[in-house]
């Protein structure tokens, strides 16, 4: 016999069980190197315990790790491979001293939702830094529009704000009586955009009248600051804001009345958020047709190829039900509790709720005058609060509310954050895409940009580090 077939064959000629052959060798090894042999023999006894054991114990129903195992995980329990966090020059010691003269003073006035003045406030802060301004306590504009007649002082904490700002720029709670007198100069750089000059357009008007208000210039290139008065902003942004105590106290009881494990939800579909989108929908109710078209005035939805591409482009509010589609593509348990984090005037609720039941609000969960007596700014600090410590936080847009929350969770190191991608749902449904197709697909772009830690967090004042 061919002495390559006896080595495959025991003495007697008769072909020898790989298996026991294996477990042979695994006693063998074990003898002449113990440690070795304890971790061979340790997988030589699995194997012979996986193919020797009947076939039913895998197959079992009542070994839930098998039977209930779902088609794909859980978005949350995909490993990530980047993070946004602090950027170290922003929390390391300051090492540029405040001058000891300033050059004026500077107050900044904030109009729309509380999350809206709240990034004016940051950037004037910042500004006031780049400018060596002393920054007077801002001014939050009374708006009908947003049901909102609360200041600065009533939803965030004054002396705290105060106190973590030293060192960064200088603020005043109350002005000198000569300063006190006169109402400050209004500078408008509210509409000026991209690579907006401050120091070039608005110090020269400090240095004249030596104490002026503006309202930040939208869409401003802070990669511009020095990083000085970047690390103002930062820590005007993520330290230095707090809510008042009673504030808090409410926004903490309304936190513990959730149950927990929780996802916090920030649905946009109300009518004037659906009109300034100029979008059409079909297969909404009729009362919510009216609404939105009550909303529009002139702003009319584009139609034909036109709202085609700006549907594909991802500028149409996500609908609940549509949203709930993409929540059960991620692969997030219907029975999931989930905290609706918006205003009033929800439109089509019932196409998440059909869905996904376990869903509260502020509310359904407080009660009593102080709740119902809330302005606008003061209870979407309680959604903000909820938000930012909540289990895990979904967006299906990307607003300000949305920025802050993502980032102020990267801050504290909370991570299970995903904005909703509009644009893929919109281009996917445009293609065809249905049912199971359309699922897999949604996933794999979600999934994508979970692991990738995209829309986390801003990159003004956070840094990305790979995990």
């Amino acid at each position: 016999m061919d002495k390559s077939v006896r080595r495959r064959r025991g003495e007697n000629g008769k072909r020898r069980d790989p298996l026991g052959a294996l477990f042979y060798r695994m006693i063998a090894s074990t003898v002449r190197k113990p440690l070795f042999g304890v971790t061979l023999l340790t997988l030589s006894l699995f194997l012979l315990l996986f193919f020797f054991t009947p076939f039913s114990f895998f197959s079992d129903p009542s070994v839930t790790f098998n039977s209930s195992r779902p088609e794909r995980p859980e978005i949350w329990n995909i490993l990530r491979l980047a993070e946004w966090r602090p950027c170290n020059w922003w929390l390391q010691p300051r090492t540029n001293a405040l001058p000891a003269q300033a050059n004026g003073y500077i107050r900044v006035d904030c109009y729309g939702g509380l999350n809206q003045m709240r990034r004016d406030l940051c950037d004037g802060v910042g500004i006031a830094r780049l400018l060596n301004a002393t920054l007077v306590l801002p001014k939050f504009e009374v708006a009908a529009y947003w049901n909102e007649s609360s200041g600065f002082e009533d939803v965030f904490d004054v002396d705290f704000f105060i106190q973590q700002m030293k060192g960064f720029v200088h603020v005043m709670k109350e002005l000198p009586i000569e300063i006190a007198s006169k109402d400050p100069v209004r500078v408008d750089c509210s509409k000026r955009k991209g690579q907006f000059d401050y120091v070039e357009s608005v110090l020269p008007s400090l240095l004249k009248h030596g104490y002026i208000s503006i309202t930040p210039a939208m869409s401003q290139r802070r990669d511009r600051y020095p990083l000085y008065a970047k690390a103002a902003l930062c820590q005007a942004c993520y330290s230095a804001l707090r809510l008042t105590k009673t504030l808090e106290k409410k926004a903490l009881e309304l936190l513990q009345a959730i149950p927990k494990p929780f996802l916090s939800l920030h649905l946009r579909f109300e009518p004037d958020m659906v009109a300034y989108s100029q979008c059409e929908y079909s297969g909404i109710s009729l009362a919510s047709a009216k609404a939105i078209e009550a909303a529009r005035v002139d702003r009319k939805p584009w139609t034909g190829e036109t709202a085609r591409i700006w549907r594909n482009r991802g500028k149409c509010p996500l609908t609940p039900n549509e949203t709930a589609f993409i929540l059960k593509a991620l692969a997030i348990p219907t029975n999931t509790t989930i905290y609706l984090a918006a205003g009033d005037g929800l439109m089509e609720l019932e196409g998440l709720t059909s869905v996904y039941t376990n869903v509260v609000t502020k509310s359904s969960l407080l009660s009593g005058e102080d709740f119902t007596t809330m302005h606008g700014n003061t209870k979407a600090a309680l959604d903000y609060y909820v938000s930012i410590n909540s289990d895990s936080y979904m967006a299906t847009y990307f607003g300000n509310m949305d920025k802050m929350v993502a980032a102020m969770r990267a801050f504290t190191g909370l991570y299970k954050t995903i904005f909703l991608n509009r644009k893929a749902f919109a281009l996917f449904t445009s293609q065809g895409f249905k049912g199971k197709e359309l699922t897999e697909a949604l996933w794999k772009v979600h999934r994508d940009d979970f692991v990738m830690g995209r829309g986390s967090a801003l990159p003004d004042c956070f840094c990305e580090f790979n995990l």
